[in-house]
């Protein structure tokens, strides 16, 4: 979506602010994911935490794509968007009983275990129902993400996962558990990484591992990488498709795969990301004594990010061809944390104009709050519009 190609006409007739997405973008992604993933025999399961819009799960189901949930609810809203349970995985660190019940009925693929507690527990609630559950064990495999502290996940210091150093004690509990069977092992690193190297050291910890646990007469069916590949979201206009053929060649050419074994992926952000915007319009442009303040109707209810992590969104005044100025982007929200962008370049800024702050398909209208009593935001899809 090149700046001037929003409908501008048609969003005169809506109330601001609202996502848009772009639904011909999202399809050329998925073309992408299906051929790239295709060429090695890869399974790819979409992250729902990225966006669990309903018709964004229906166009990604409908392309052959698994489902990645991390919550009961995001089970249910796969399995109604479509998703065949035999598609669906199901991580979290904080798994409850109904939502481990709720898999277990529904027979879903497979549950990424992260803790010895957790294990004892699906083995326990598979039993009461004279079940096998298959399970991977998630592990932290001491790869640095080199990303955002908050979106790190693959360290000992995070939450998440099974320690490497914990790892033989979880294996031999489990040889005591007759309700689950082991079909895996799981590593997420992070998110938004860029850095094609934290993969590749990613596929060689991941060699080591398997290494390790033949020497305990082990090995496993899946080898499951999650997700974390980036976005560009300084230039959206120009990189819309993240380089998915660089991403799965690295595991192709590092994993060492035994007779059989199957690889999978948990992208999010990558598939979603780039084909979300979100529409505001200016509400006032007030002047300071040496800063200009755009003041939009979209706050940090409808996209948290800049807020929450710091992040950067490219902002474009998608109604002005006026020569450009520098401005302070913020929303209407009663907290000083309520900024977008700071000395954002913008086209000359009046109140009515309308706003599309970019790359926000993932992590936007899924994290939107009704903090100050706000509406939740709308979304508008480029084949209705």
């Amino acid at each position: 979506m090149l700046k001037g190609t929003f409908p501008i006409e048609k969003f005169k007739q809506l109330q601001t602010p609202f996502y848009y997405y772009d639904l011909s973008l999202l399809q050329e992604t998925l073309n992408v994911i299906k051929a790239e993933s295709g060429k090695y025999g890869y399974h790819v399961h979409y992250a729902i935490k990225a966006n669990a819009n309903p018709k964004i799960l229906s166009l990604i189901a409908q392309n052959g794509l698994g489902a990645d949930c991390v919550s009961g609810g995001e089970i249910e809203a796969a399995l109604k968007a479509g998703f065949p349970a035999s598609k669906i995985v199901f991580a979290g660190v904080g798994k409850a009983d109904w939502e481990i019940n709720l898999g277990l009925d529904n027979h879903i693929f497979c549950f990424n275990v992260e803790s010895l507690a957790e294990l004892r527990i699906i083995n326990e609630l598979a039993a009461a129902k004279q079940q096998v559950a298959p399970v991977a064990l998630r592990i932290n495999p001491e790869v640095d993400a080199h990303t955002h502290a908050k979106i790190t996940t693959g360290m000992k210091e995070n939450k998440f996962g099974i320690n490497l150093s914990l790892l033989g004690g979880v294996l031999d509990e489990m040889q005591a558990m007759p309700n689950v069977k082991l079909i895996g092992i799981h590593a997420h690193i992070g998110s938004q990484i860029t850095d094609m190297s934290a993969f590749r050291n990613l596929a060689i910890r991941i060699n080591e591992i398997q290494d390790e646990l033949e020497q305990r007469g082990i090995q496993v069916e899946n080898l499951n990488f999650g997700g974390g590949l980036g976005i560009d979201y300084y230039h959206p206009n120009h990189l819309p498709i993240p380089a998915f053929d660089n991403y799965f060649a690295v595991f192709h050419k590092l994993v060492q795969l035994r007779p059989g074994q199957q690889v999978h992926f948990e992208p999010g952000r990558s598939v979603v990301a780039q084909c979300g915007s979100l529409i505001s319009r200016v509400l006032y442009v007030k002047e300071g004594e040496i800063k200009k303040f755009a003041i939009l109707d979209a706050g940090f209810t409808d996209l948290i990010r800049p807020a929450m992590y710091d992040a950067y969104h490219r902002i474009e005044n998608i109604s002005s061809d006026e020569a450009t100025e520098y401005y302070d982007v913020v929303g209407p929200i009663c907290e000083s944390s309520d900024v977008f962008g700071k000395d954002i370049e913008l086209n000359g800024t009046h109140r009515g104009d309308f706003i599309a702050i970019r790359s926000a398909g993932a992590y936007g209208e899924i994290m939107a709050s009704q903090y100050n009593c706000r509406k939740l935001p709308k979304a508008y899809f480029s084949n209705e519009l």
